[in-house]
């Protein structure tokens, strides 16, 4: 049952990332998400490096949602700090709901365009 679900997620990121590529002005944000932690990266496609990283480590005293908000807006910090202000929103083949949805808000409350 568990690998039918994770094969289902990698079909649909396969999917999405035939028409999300993240360029130099525009970097990709690509979220990751364990049960227990969030983790989210923004990257330069076309050189391949990772610009700016966070993820919930050390915040688990929180509930998951307040978790990933949280990471949100500081991966927008960081990437303000870095010159970024525009991205390209990867969801990575979860659905845009809860967590992932409570990180992109929080992403945007930080003041990162997608």
């Amino acid at each position: 049952m568990a690998t039918k679900k994770i094969e289902r997620r990698i079909k649909i990121k396969f999917r999405i990332r035939k028409s999300v590529n993240g360029t130099a002005e525009r970097p990709r944000m690509s979220v990751f998400r364990s049960n227990k932690q969030i983790y989210v990266q923004v990257i330069n496609d076309l050189t391949g490096n990772t610009l700016v990283s966070a993820s919930s480590l050390g915040m688990e005293t929180m509930p998951k949602k307040e978790q990933a908000a949280k990471v949100g807006e500081l991966i927008a910090q960081k990437a303000l700090e870095a010159g970024i202000t525009q991205v390209v929103f990867d969801r990575n083949g979860y659905l845009y709901h809860g967590r992932v949805k409570e990180l992109a808000d929080g992403a945007r409350k930080g003041g990162l365009k997608f």
